[in-house]
């Protein structure tokens, strides 16, 4: 069954109503952050905390009333808070707090922008025949929507005093099942409805046959990788991540932290003891160094849509069913992971289990276009300009990513030396 594509008539009111779930997502969670730590870094290839307060609301002012004369005056601070920056590029960020407006002014400002596009969004016919207004919507709410997952892990990696959250540790042994995928053809792009220019145009790709695992690689799985000294060991590593590892002296994920002897993990207030059956957050080149050692891969964007969906049409690897709690761990409903065999009944038609939610995975195919691609004439940026062969796609979906962004054809991308995304992996073999 196809997926129904989102109606370009959708009255304002769901529209606006998607947009305040999407407010209601980042608002509380600046609301979580000690007023202190708004001005922290908690990644270095990122802005500051007090930068996305800004962001959020210039980007919906700049996309849905900068291209409409008369609608308003442009505000002095629209151009500063107008762009984010690409995490692991060329150089990290050199400013400092005090390079920045007061947080109470960027709080004004954020309040005053909000309003204009309030106004912009009361003054809208009941349904909106403009093709334009109803693309631009949809991508405020959807940037807004992935903007609350990068805060999650920029909040994750915020640095205070941690207590061990009073839970035992999990060490289940793990089960490493796979399943077999007879060749055929699967279908990758959008068929209809919103999305965003790199998920163009809807295509059928031949996928040879191979094995892939039934459930995402856990920690207690990867935790065999480091004490068997993975890390140290240059065969499985490729060239530029070896170099990467020993400059950076990466020894474990960033999702790991060594407490009192013993590996715990990272989460949002406190630290978790270890958990062996959660699926493991890591780097593409951690994933993939783990993968050399298993003897076997990562997966290419079309294998994983294959385990995932076949040869059909549905919208999701299950079928047709709406998202829900009894699928997948995703749509925010929780901050942490769950064990990777959680969900049986989110499993595809294959028996692959856990593909939506969770934790993004990992995949072997550089993020670029499809045939045909046009990139979209208000953001040409936004694929285009990371089409550079050092980003690779991710596939799936984390705890905190919301149900508009779980549909088949969504794809993000980010550079393989990037270790706090909430994103891991499973492996594949040739058959």
């Amino acid at each position: 069954m196809q997926a129904q594509p989102r109606e370009r008539t959708a009255p304002v009111d769901t529209l606006r109503a998607e947009l305040t779930r999407a407010r209601g997502a980042t608002d509380a969670l600046f609301a979580g952050v000690p007023e202190a730590s708004m001005f922290d870094r908690p990644v270095a290839e990122r802005h500051r905390l007090a930068f996305y307060v800004g962001h959020l609301e210039a980007f919906d002012a700049n996309l849905l009333l900068a291209a409409r004369a008369g609608v308003r005056a442009v505000d002095p601070l629209d151009r500063l808070f107008a762009f984010g920056i690409d995490p692991v590029g060329t150089g990290l960020p050199q400013d400092a707090p005090g390079d920045w407006p007061p947080l109470a002014e960027i709080r004004r400002y954020a309040r005053r922008t909000r309003d204009r596009v309030d106004a912009w969004l009361s003054a809208q016919p009941t349904r909106p025949v403009d093709d334009g207004a109803w693309e631009r919507l949809h991508t405020a709410i959807e940037h807004r929507w992935m903007h609350a997952e990068t805060l999650a892990y920029l909040v994750n990696r915020l640095e205070r005093s941690r207590m061990v959250r009073n839970v035992p540790a999990v060490a289940r042994a793990s089960a490493e099942e796979k399943v077999a995928i007879a060749a055929g053809e699967v279908t990758l792009g959008l068929h209809a409805g919103f999305g965003w220019d790199n998920e163009r145009a809807v295509h059928r790709v031949h996928v040879p046959a191979f094995r892939i695992d039934r459930r995402m690689v856990t920690n207690g799985q990867y935790l065999r990788f480091v004490e068997a000294g993975g890390y140290r060991d240059a065969q499985c590593w490729a060239g530029d991540d070896w170099q990467w590892i020993e400059e950076h002296e990466v020894r474990h994920p960033a999702s790991w932290r060594a407490h009192d002897g013993a590996w715990t993990l990272v989460s949002r207030y406190d630290l978790v003891p270890f958990q062996s059956d959660w699926p493991v957050y890591l780097s593409h080149a951690e994933a993939s160094a783990y993968a050399r050692w298993r003897g076997a891969r990562l997966p290419t964007e079309a294998e994983w849509m294959r385990a995932a969906y076949g040869e059909g049409d549905a919208p999701y690897p299950w079928g047709a069913a709406a998202p829900d709690a009894t699928r997948g761990n995703f749509d925010l409903g929780r901050w942490d992971p769950l064990p990777v065999d959680a969900h049986p009944r989110g499993a595809s038609a294959a028996g692959v289990e856990g593909l939506l939610g969770n934790g993004w995975e990992w995949t072997s195919t550089p993020f670029g276009p499809y045939a045909g691609f046009r990139a979209a004439d208000y953001y040409p940026g936004y694929s285009a300009d990371f089409f550079d062969g050092r980003h690779f796609v991710l596939k799936g979906g984390s705890a905190h990513t919301a149900r508009p962004l779980l549909r088949r054809s969504f794809r993000n991308w980010f550079q393989p030396h990037y270790p706090y995304v909430f994103a891991g992996f499973r492996c594949v073999e040739d058959a």
